[in-house]
């Protein structure tokens, strides 16, 4: 015996944000969490720039680039990536980072007026 096939009246409405899988449904909830998923991975590449030029550059690699000299100067590079270099990156990945997230918040519908 087979089941009956499905009517409009027996198909029940689905909900919004109920769709295939999260992020990927209709409605508010299906934007928001795209939009939450977009803003952990540019979050998750700019800290791991971030790790890498200060702790990689500043304390690992620190020795192999103290065999170069920063150009126009007399400081080894990796003594000026630990003073100066991850800072100067640090305030660009802040640049980086407010230009993205307002570039996805105009194309998730949820920018803030200005």
């Amino acid at each position: 015996m087979t089941s009956p096939e499905p009517t409009p009246e027996t198909t029940p409405e689905p909900t919004p944000g109920s769709g295939p899988g999260p992020g990927r449904g209709s409605g508010r909830a299906g934007r928001t969490t795209a939009h939450f998923r977009a803003n952990l991975a540019w979050i998750a590449v700019l800290l791991s720039i971030w790790a890498f030029v200060s702790f990689g550059c500043g304390i690992l690699l620190a020795p192999w680039l103290n065999t170069f000299m920063l150009p126009g100067t007399r400081y080894p590079l990796g003594f000026w990536f630990a003073q100066q270099g991850s800072i100067y990156v640090f305030v660009l990945l802040i640049v980086v980072y407010v230009i993205a997230m307002n570039r996805l918040d105009r194309r998730f519908g949820v920018a803030e007026e200005a």
